[in-house]
């Protein structure tokens, strides 16, 4: 008896073909890589737990102990210019083992430094380790993933971004009920284990090409206005006013720096970074996704846990604990996040993400003097699902829109403008909070104005995620600038 045979099903009713496997060499450099990126992330939240008793300790003011925490910030930006002139010369494999060893040296130098100057020059040298290791991953996960897989691998690098600091402020405060020595310490073992894991896991070569002669103009102008633009930024949100001296300093120094390293770059023939890949619709539209995505995310992650310790009167380590809902809902989201991606790319994706961060902000302005832990834990464990969503699929769009040539100079471009954002949209909910308290207003009402401006920025980044939808829909993958 013979069997009746299907007619073939028509090619645009079949549906996206499924995305390629990935390697499992592809995934066990991506759980090495992870590692580096959690330790930088954490290293800000954990360490900034432990401010007031590091100053006690060494007999300084929290003015002194502050510039703990924001040397190391500083260094993260002044280092992200040239880490793609450092791969070209070095091979990112080495490059990311190399800060590896020297961010886990530092962190030993750390935990033994007698002086509070002492303490603040191992954290720069930290942050100039912990500012090339994101940065470093990304480029060899990008190139070994490929545009086809870059949505799911990318996506665990987020799940970085979004736990590290969230958990910060509970490790950092169960270490430091020792000493404050464990805040750097617990980066020896960590980083001895990455060290060993990345010796048989990372490719050494990756990246490597002709560097060329260091664009030193380029180097001092972006190294300049990065950290400039970080530390005005840094200063508005901690004094909530644009009016102090170092607030102006920062802001249009490192606003004129920027700008002076955009006009030498387009007309240098070998500078140090490829500004015109902001040609690229796709990829300068995936930038602006980038921006302001991140000013909601990391704003949101600033001002929540301040409803926290504000409103309700938490402790850290409490406020924490209160965080897991968010950083759980995130995690949850972030594999799904990265196939949806895979699949019908960054920017739908971006757009489904936002719209439930959103979903799930907009009820927060609403929020009486003492709601339910209840229904705030329901609210913030849907807003991490939405973040989960949102955070790395337009950096997935960004990479796939270039190419594999091009990484070594976006990638330092989209780690700079997501931290920029985020430090911006930090600065702007933290003075919205401060200048509502100072006017007489209830902490109610202060954070009520507050989550309208977090629902405002998560809102703006939806209109560069439908472009960029949009554009993405008329291009192939992988085209580049």
């Amino acid at each position: 008896m013979e069997t009746s045979r299907r007619p073939p099903v028509p090619e645009d009713v079949r549906g996206p073909e499924p995305a390629p496997a990935i390697p499992a060499a592809v995934w066990r450099l991506a759980a090495v890589v992870v590692l580096g990126a959690f330790m930088s992330n954490l290293d800000t939240s954990v360490v900034n737990v432990g401010l007031d008793r590091i100053g006690a300790s060494m007999h300084s003011t929290l003015g002194s102990a502050q510039w703990v925490a924001s040397g190391y910030l500083l260094a993260l930006a002044a280092v992200m210019p040239v880490t793609g002139w450092l791969t070209r010369r070095l091979g990112a494999g080495w490059l990311w083992l190399g800060t590896l060893a020297a961010f886990t040296l530092t962190s030993a130098a750390c935990a033994a430094a007698s002086s509070m100057g002492e303490l603040i020059v191992l954290r720069v040298l930290q942050g100039l380790a912990g500012g090339m290791l994101i940065p470093a991953g990304q480029m060899m996960l990008a190139r070994a993933a490929g545009p086809a897989r870059m949505g799911r691998v990318m996506s665990t690098v987020g799940v970085a971004v979004v736990l590290a600091p969230v958990v910060g402020p509970v490790v950092g405060g169960l270490l430091i009920s020792d000493s404050w020595r464990w805040l750097f310490l617990i980066n020896v073992p960590i980083g001895a284990a990455g060290l060993i894991a990345g010796f048989f896991v990372i490719p050494r070569t990756a990246g490597r090409g002709e560097a060329g002669r260091l664009d030193v103009p380029g180097l001092v102008l972006a190294g300049a206005g990065l950290p400039l633009l970080t530390y005005g930024i840094t200063v508005t949100s901690q004094r909530a006013s644009l009016a102090s001296t170092g607030a102006l300093v920062g802001l249009v120094g490192g606003a004129a720096a920027l700008a002076a390293f955009a006009f030498w770059s387009m007309r240098s023939s070998r500078p140090l970074l490829n500004l015109r890949l902001w040609a690229n619709r796709a990829f300068s539209t995936a930038l602006s996704v980038s921006f302001l995505g991140g000013g909601a995310l990391f704003g949101g992650l600033v001002l929540v846990p301040l409803y926290f310790e504000v409103q309700r009167g938490q402790s850290t380590v409490d406020t924490g604990l209160l965080l897991i809902g968010q950083g759980v809902g995130a995690a949850l989201t972030m594999p799904l996040s990265g196939r949806l991606t895979d699949r019908v790319g960054g920017g739908v994706v971006s757009v489904a993400g936002l719209l439930i961060t959103l979903a799930a902000t907009l009820p927060l302005v609403m929020l009486g003097a003492h709601p339910s832990f209840l229904l705030v834990e329901a609210i913030f464990t849907v807003r991490g699902l939405g973040t989960g969503l949102s955070i790395m699929p337009s950096v997935s769009a960004a990479y796939s829109a270039i190419e594999p040539a091009q990484i070594l100079d976006a990638t330092p471009q989209l780690n700079a403008v997501q931290r920029v954002g985020g430090s911006i949209g930090t600065a702007v909910l933290v003075v919205l909070v401060d200048r509502s308290l100072a006017a007489g207003h209830t902490p109610v009402a202060a954070f009520h104005a507050a989550f309208w401006g977090l629902s405002a920025v998560t809102a703006l980044a939806l209109v560069p995620s439908v472009l960029l939808t949009l554009v993405l829909r008329r291009r192939p993958t992988g085209a580049g600038a």
